[in-house]
């Protein structure tokens, strides 16, 4: 049986796949396309600098004067005229107690008043009575018209008279005294407001004995507000009576108000080994009791990279910057921030000096192109 010969068949298969990979070598790799080009986009440099070094006290913002309304005298609460967030004025009143108690009282006080008034007349007119008759009885004893047991009787009863007209003197100054008492006690069921300023509590409504002492209102005066915050015992020698000091409040959208040391308390707290400092605040309208605050003490200058705040981009809890490389291609970068100086902001970690960074990349998407600086 004759066989074939496999020699051409096989080389006719080599020379197929050595001329396919001959064509496949030939063939060009895709071009990678040119990224896109952006005029006109502001560009900086990663710049060092001298910045404040400051020791950072976290505090809460209070009113300087807060008022709690209590109560004076026990009875129920019948009306109530002031809600939180009203503004009051001084004197007003925010409260009534039932009066009904304390009016009968002023009655009776008044009552005795005017019958310790009656005494006093009647005693005075005995009074003048009984020294008109010691005068003329004087008059006589010089005669010798008169003995002298009369005219120690005549005395003797102008004397009496004397001492009733003072008792009826000091009886109604008593009663006098009691009216005034009694009309205080009445004041006691009107609950004013002791200054001009805003109602922050609101504690009893309508029906609820009121007792002595017991809460019915927060007033605070609204015009005046400082920070009460907490310096560490090792920074204590960097707070001075009197120091002008940067003060950023978080919710006022992190406006930084020039605060000034008024108070130091002098004792530490145990607890924390920290005092107590009272930093006074301008007047700001958008200023509330119990906001957030940091105030900056300065202890000298640090060296430290800084950025335009307006380069920063928020990704989530993320914040990166678009770095340009050598081909001027932007890149997003995450980076760590530190504290704000101005208009800036400080760079912890993830740029270096010189690198250059956008400036205001706004909501454009600029990753990955190539960037044409102003």
């Amino acid at each position: 049986m004759n066989r074939a010969n496999p020699a051409p068949t096989i080389s006719f298969l080599l020379l197929a796949v050595m001329a396919s990979l001959s064509g496949c070598s030939r063939e060009r790799p895709p071009a990678v396309p040119s990224p896109e080009n952006v005029r006109n986009v502001p560009v900086v440099s990663v710049q060092q600098a001298n910045v404040p070094d400051l020791v950072e006290a976290l505090g809460t913002v209070r009113a300087v004067q807060t008022a709690d309304l209590a109560s004076q005298m026990m009875g129920n609460i019948i009306e109530v005229r002031a809600h939180e967030g009203d503004r009051v004025r001084r004197g007003q009143v925010l409260a009534l107690i039932d009066d009904a108690q304390p009016q009968a009282a002023v009655d009776r006080a008044i009552a005795a008043d005017g019958a310790a008034q009656q005494q006093l007349v009647a005693a005075e007119a005995d009074l003048a009575l009984a020294e008109s008759t010691l005068k003329r009885y004087h008059t006589l004893y010089e005669r010798k018209s008169v003995s002298p047991q009369e005219f120690d009787e005549v005395k003797a009863r102008q004397q009496g008279a004397l001492a009733r007209r003072d008792m009826a003197q000091a009886g109604q100054a008593q009663t006098k005294a009691a009216v005034i008492q009694a009309r205080t006690a009445l004041g006691y069921t009107r609950i004013r407001a002791p200054f001009d300023g805003l109602v922050t509590e609101k504690k009893a409504d309508p029906g609820t004995l009121a007792s002595p002492g017991m809460a019915i209102f927060t007033v605070e005066d609204v015009r005046r507000y400082r920070l009460e915050a907490t310096v560490n015992e090792n920074d204590l020698h960097h707070v001075r009576m009197g120091q002008e000091v940067p003060v950023v409040i978080d919710a006022l959208a992190g406006t930084e108000l020039g605060g000034k040391v008024v108070q130091l308390v002098p004792a530490a707290d145990p607890s924390s080994r920290s005092f107590l400092v009272k930093i006074e605040l301008p007047a700001d309208s958008r200023l509330r009791s119990g906001l957030f605050g940091r105030a900056g003490f300065s202890r000298g200058e640090r060296q430290t990279l800084l950025i335009p705040g307006t380069a920063v981009i928020e990704r989530g809890q993320l914040q990166g910057v678009l770095v340009l490389d050598q081909n001027k291609v932007a890149t997003l970068r995450y980076v760590t921030l530190g504290k704000r100086s101005g208009g800036d902001i400080e760079v912890l970690a993830g740029l270096q000096v010189g690198e250059r960074v956008v400036a205001k990349p706004g909501d454009r998407d600029l990753n990955g192109k190539r960037i044409e600086a102003e």
